[in-house]
């Protein structure tokens, strides 16, 4: 029982360890992306390569929104979310400025605009059921129902007849023709809607739909309504993007104010650690080891997923570090109000993070909920801010009930450890 109790703690510090050889690995080859206010970046204007007001206002401030919500979604799949997207109707433009890549050496601006990549291409898909990915999206099969040029319009709007959320779309005569066809021969199957192969969205085939317009059901609300709606019209643009002025820019704040924060964040950790360990002993320890595990984790994957960091995205690190603390600090209380009552350490233990388990499962939801609507609701740094939040604070549960109770089980096992005085209990 001791050599498993022994085994289980060294396994669980190989681990941290193993996190800690690759995060410093990650950070010495420069692949923790910043944003623009630590690193700076790209500012590049995009204009239409059309002849100036052969659009009226109205049609090209409608095509510009589409093209900014293209820009939007490559953006967020890179996770480059400190950036700024504007629109300029007046001069018919838009301007985007984003941060430099990890690791990027040369500052050529251009190559950092190419990962944005070409305007996304709007497809509708017949789809095979057996066709998905681990989410359960139906992948692109290349057997094109309709394009997104072949689409007029398409707008939010309430049906009539349930009152519910849908989008309207009006077809282009070969659009009308084709979808006919398609819907006829696949009804009560699903068409699947593309942005060149990302999975938007597959509404079920009722009837045959003739007379050049058709309705897609199953939208929640308005704004799901609405954004189904922009990204279909994103697909017919009556023009092409061309970047016609790319610029660097300097960082807003630099390194240095990085820097200060990361001394800030060392040292709030340090202090913290003292604290524990201090007022804790030796499940203080353990709660330190446990806690540089999610610091270590953090960074990894956060390095991994290619979200860049910006100064609210560390406040959301060490905003997790102290979520981790405050976890740990009622599953130790309860472990010494069970001690108090005569119980041994390991019943102590077990009994402590059972009844901590409820309070401290609720406080992280919470925050999830939080961090999910700052993402949501959010743009830009508040989207990096809500990432690096969300992140830390499944990170955090996970540290908290599952490493240090391994940790703190595995203790049990020796004989010095289960010395009372070690856990503050007279």
């Amino acid at each position: 029982m001791r050599k498993n109790s022994i085994l289980k703690l060294f396994v669980v510090i190989i681990i941290i360890l193993a996190c800690t050889f690759l995060t410093i690995n990650e950070v010495k080859n420069d692949k923790i992306r910043t944003g623009i206010d630590i690193r700076g970046g790209v500012s590049a204007i995009f204009e239409p390569d059309i002849k100036k007001g052969s659009l009226a206002s109205e049609e090209m401030g409608k095509g510009l929104a589409s093209a900014k919500m293209i820009l939007d979604k490559r953006l967020d799949g890179r996770g480059i979310f400190d950036r700024n997207i504007s629109i300029d109707t007046i001069n018919g433009r838009i301007t985007v400025e984003i941060p430099w890549a990890a690791g990027e050496t040369d500052f050529n601006p251009q190559k950092t605009i190419n990962e944005l990549g070409r305007t996304a291409l709007l497809t509708f898909q017949e789809v095979d059921a057996d066709k998905v990915d681990e989410n359960g999206y139906f992948l692109p099969t290349g057997r094109i129902v309709l394009q997104g040029t072949q689409v007029k319009d398409a707008n939010p709007a309430r049906h009539p007849d349930t009152g519910e959320w849908i989008v309207v779309l009006d077809l282009e005569p070969s659009g009308a023709e084709s979808f006919a066809e398609a819907t006829g021969r696949l009804k009560g199957q699903r068409i699947a809607i593309f942005m060149d192969d990302q999975y938007i969205s597959a509404p079920l085939v009722r009837d045959r739909i003739d007379g050049g317009s058709a309705i897609i059901t199953g939208q929640a609300d308005a704004v799901e309504a609405g954004n189904l709606a922009a990204t279909i019209n994103s697909g017919s643009l009556p023009f092409r993007l061309e970047a016609v002025k790319v610029d660097s820019i300097s960082p807003q704040l630099g390194t240095g104010a990085m820097n200060v924060a990361i001394t800030a964040g060392i040292t709030g950790f340090i202090l913290v650690c003292l604290f524990m360990l201090i007022y804790y002993r030796l499940p203080g320890l353990i709660a330190n080891i446990a806690l540089f595990g999610l610091v270590v984790l953090q960074l990894l994957l956060i390095s991994w997923t290619g979200i860049s960091i910006t100064l609210p995205g560390i406040g959301g690190i060490i905003l997790a570090i102290g979520m981790g603390v405050d976890a740990n600090v009622i599953i130790f209380e309860r472990i010494k109000e069970e001690m108090k009552e005569g119980k041994t350490f390991r019943a102590s233990v077990d009994q402590g993070f059972k009844r901590a388990f409820t309070a401290v499962l609720d406080s992280n939801i919470t925050t999830l909920i939080t961090a999910a609507v700052l993402y949501i609701m959010g743009s830009g740094p508040i989207k990096g801010f809500a990432m690096t939040l969300g992140l830390g604070v499944i990170l955090s549960f996970l540290t908290a009930v599952t490493a240090t109770k391994i940790m703190l089980q595995a203790v049990s096992g020796v004989e010095f450890a289960r010395n009372k005085w070690l856990y503050g209990v007279k």
